[in-house]
C-alpha cells in the first residue's frame, strides 16, 4: 500500500513542481528489449481514461487512485511483471514513485470512445500521440481499434490507428493495436468473438500503416484460438478484461492460447489488479505458472 505520506508528496509534487515528472522520464531506466523470449506480463491500467471505475460487484473500485496505484506497485514488485500499459496521468504518477526503472512502459493514446456514449465507436486520438510516446522515453504505444460495419465511427478510428502505427515506426517503437469487432445488438455495439470476425479484425491491423515492423496485437483469448492465431504471424499479447465469476474459465483459455508461438503473454488489468480474493500478488503467482516463468 502507498502510504499516506506518499500519496500526499505526489500531490504536492504535481501542484508544486510539475517539470519534476518530465526529469523522472528522462531520469528513467529502461529496459534493453521489450520481450526477452520469456513472455510478456504486462499490467493494463488504462481504464479510468475511457471513463471504466468500476471492477467485480464495486462500481467505483478504480475509481479510487491511492488504492488503484498501490495495486499497481504491488504488481510492478512482482518478479514475473514486466511492465505497464497506462495513460498520461497514471504512468507520470508511477513514474514519480520511482517503479518504472527496468520495466516495459506502453503509452494508451485513444480514450475518447467514452463506455456507453453515443460516440463509443468514433475513438479518437486523445491521449498519447508518437511524439509523446517518444519523448517521454516510453517503449511503445496501444491503440484501441474497434470495427463495426454499421457505425460510421469506426472508420476515422482505424485511419488514425494506421497514422499512429506509421508514426511509432518511423521512431522504432512497438505500436500495440487492439483490433475487435463489434456489431450491434440491443442498440448498443458489443464485442464479437467469433474466428470469422476476429481473423477479419487482424487482418485489418495487420495491414495498417506503412511498415507492420513494429506492430504488435492485442487480443482475447476465445475458443479456436489456434485458428484465430493461424492469420497473423504478428507478435500478439492477450487481453484480460474483467472475467467475473469465470476467472478460472479465463485462465485456462489463457493457458491454451500461450502455447502458441506469436502470443508472447498478456496485458491484464482487472482481473490482477482486483482478483476475487482481493490478493494481487497471490493472483500473479497463478499467472507467473500459466507463461511458465517463476513467481519468485
Amino acid at each position: 500500500m502507498i502510504s499516506q505520506d506518499q500519496y500526499l508528496d505526489l500531490i504536492e509534487t504535481r501542484a508544486q513542481r510539475p517539470a519534476a515528472i518530465d526529469d523522472a522520464a528522462q531520469a528513467r531506466v529502461r529496459r534493453s528489449h521489450i520481450d526477452d523470449g520469456r513472455g510478456l506480463l504486462l499490467v493494463a491500467a488504462d481504464h479510468t481514461g475511457r471513463g471504466i471505475v468500476g471492477a467485480g460487484d464495486n462500481p467505483l473500485a478504480i475509481g479510487d487512485r491511492r488504492d488503484l496505484l498501490s495495486r499497481i506497485v504491488t504488481a510492478l514488485a512482482h518478479p514475473a511483471v514486466d511492465g505497464v500499459m497506462a495513460t498520461a496521468d497514471i504512468v507520470e504518477e508511477l513514474l514519480l514513485l520511482g517503479v518504472l526503472d527496468g520495466k516495459v512502459v506502453v503509452g494508451s493514446m485513444n480514450r475518447s470512445g467514452i463506455l456507453g456514449s453515443a460516440w463509443e465507436l468514433d475513438d479518437r486520438f486523445n491521449c498519447y500521440d508518437a511524439e509523446g510516446v517518444a519523448g517521454f522515453g516510453l517503449d511503445g504505444g496501444k491503440m484501441l481499434m474497434r470495427i463495426d460495419l454499421e457505425d460510421p465511427g469506426s472508420n476515422s478510428t482505424i485511419v488514425a490507428c494506421g497514422e499512429a502505427v506509421s508514426e511509432l515506426a518511423r521512431a522504432r517503437l512497438m505500436a500495440m493495436v487492439e483490433p475487435l469487432p463489434y456489431a450491434r445488438n440491443g442498440g448498443r455495439s458489443r464485442l464479437v468473438t467469433d474466428v470469422e470476425s476476429l481473423v477479419r479484425a487482424i487482418s485489418i491491423a495487420s495491414a495498417l500503416g506503412s511498415t507492420s515492423a513494429y506492430t504488435w496485437l492485442k487480443l482475447p483469448a476465445v475458443e479456436g484460438m489456434e485458428q484465430v492465431m493461424a492469420s497473423t504471424s504478428l507478435p500478439t499479447l492477450l487481453l484480460g478484461g474483467d472475467p467475473g465469476d469465470d476467472r478460472d474459465a479465463v485462465f485456462e483459455r489463457w493457458e491454451v492460447a500461450l502455447a502458441i508461438p506469436q502470443v508472447r503473454g498478456l496485458v491484464a488489468g482487472r482481473s490482477i489488479l482486483y482478483p476475487p480474493d482481493d490478493n494481487v500478488t497471490v493472483t500473479l503467482d497463478v499467472v507467473a505458472g500459466l507463461m511458465g516463468r517463476a513467481s519468485a
